[in-house]
Formats: C-alpha cells, sequence, structure tokens
C-alpha cells in the first residue's frame, strides 16, 4: 500500500491557482498539471487534463499484465488524447493559447513509470540523496545542454519558465517517458515550478527526512514555497513506497 499526501496553494502573487493535480490510489497514478494561458484558461486546461485523464483510465483500465512497451503505448496514447482535446477546445476560440504542463506517475511491480511533458517534475528521494528523475521542457534547459548557460545561470535567467513543449500547445506532442526500480521508503515528490523555483533541492530532502508522514511533508514544502516568496502557484504530490 502506499502512501501520499498532496497540497496546491495559489501562492502569495498569482489571483488564482491554474495548477491541478489528481490521485487515483486505486490505480496507483497521481498526476500533476501547471496551466498556461491568459486569464483563467490555464486553471482550465489543467483541469481539462485532470479529467480527460481520469475518465480515461476509468473507462479503459491498464491491463494488468502489461509491461514495459505496453504501458508506454498506453501512456503515450492517452497523452495524445488529452492533447487533442484540449488543442481543439483551444483552437478558434476565446481560449486560443492555453495548455498545461502533465506530470503522471505510476507505481506497479516496485516499479515507477513517469510521463512528463513541460517542466513540472518528478524528484525521487532515496537513501537521505533526492535526484531529478525528469527533464524539463523550457528554453534554458535546451543553453543549458547546448552549454551556452550553466545550471546557475539558469536558475536566474529571464526567461527561465519559457516552456517548449505542453500539453495542448501544439496539435500533436512527444511525452517523455521514464522507468526506475523502486525500493521500500523511497519518495517520490511530483511537483509544479512554483515549488522548485522557491524551495532548493536539498530543502525538500531535509523535509521529507524530517516530516511524519506525506500529508505533513506536502503542506511544509508549500508552506516553504510561500515563506519564500511564493511567487507562483505551488502543488506538490508526495508518494512513499
Amino acid at each position: 500500500m502506499l502512501e501520499f499526501g498532496f497540497k496546491s496553494d495559489k501562492g502569495k502573487v498569482r489571483a488564482i491557482n491554474q495548477d491541478s493535480f489528481f490521485v487515483m490510489p486505486e490505480e496507483n497514478l497521481f498526476l500533476v498539471a501547471d496551466g498556461v494561458g491568459g486569464h483563467s484558461f490555464g486553471e482550465m486546461a489543467s483541469r481539462m487534463a485532470m479529467t480527460d485523464i481520469a475518465s480515461f483510465i476509468k473507462d479503459n483500465p491498464i491491463m494488468p499484465d502489461a509491461e514495459y512497451d505496453g504501458i508506454k503505448d498506453y501512456f503515450v496514447k492517452l497523452t495524445l488524447m488529452v492533447n487533442k482535446h484540449i488543442h481543439d477546445a483551444a483552437n478558434g476560440s476565446e481560449q486560443r493559447g492555453m495548455a498545461t504542463t502533465l506530470i503522471i506517475l505510476y507505481v506497479k511491480n516496485n516499479y515507477a513509470y513517469v510521463v512528463n511533458v513541460g517542466d513540472s517534475r518528478a524528484y525521487l528521494i532515496r537513501d537521505k540523496e533526492i535526484s531529478r528523475m525528469t527533464e524539463d521542457h523550457t528554453f534554458v534547459n535546451d543553453l543549458v545542454k547546448k552549454g551556452i548557460i550553466t545550471e546557475n545561470q539558469a536558475q536566474n535567467h529571464p526567461d527561465r519558465n519559457m516552456i517548449t513543449r505542453a500539453i495542448g500547445a501544439d496539435e500533436t506532442v512527444k511525452p517523455d517517458f521514464f522507468s526506475f526500480e523502486l525500493y521500500s521508503d523511497d519518495v517520490i515528490l511530483l511537483c509544479t515550478d512554483g515549488l522548485y523555483n522557491e524551495v532548493a533541492e536539498k530543502s525538500m530532502c531535509e523535509t521529507v527526512l524530517a516530516e511524519d508522514n506525506m500529508r505533513s511533508v506536502c503542506a511544509k514544502l508549500v508552506n516553504d514555497a510561500n515563506t519564500n516568496g511564493g511567487s507562483d502557484n505551488i502543488t506538490v504530490v508526495g508518494v512513499k513506497i
């Protein structure tokens, strides 16, 4: 049985919360999205993604005997479906430009399967160390990969929030897909940039190790992000093996 917690907050600057999350503990599925778009359109996109995914999974359960290839194909199909729905809803309407990041965690047989589009992240805390398990789809990350700027420069770059891949932004999308083995007491954090832009990874790890349960971990992390500025919406889902 997985232990999990979650917390979302609009932060101290934004008028509304355009983040969304959804947990499906019976299916061992956990979702986080960060909406993009003016007015409340980002909120609409992120919530649409959660609703679409939950409905798809209820109507099309993952086969119990599915292995890596089958699981990957399932989530790629799901992601393309959600992308098309949001893109079609935005195209030619006042919601034009709405989109959302998306990160999905699926746990099965001591393996984690992670689907990622955008700059929401998955972290793994194991043996008192934290590791980032996803890659940001951002302009500054492309610059880092090309050696144009350093990781430290990326943290304060004026375009650090410019994403290069999002659900609904284009007619199709290519999600990243990761898989890794899990061990007892591993903790996985799914979060939006409102957390990791305000709270250092070392501090995230320290909070996971210090708190008694995932609910208090998530509450403490959101509180820390607000204490450090709260410049964006903040969402975190924590899962302990």
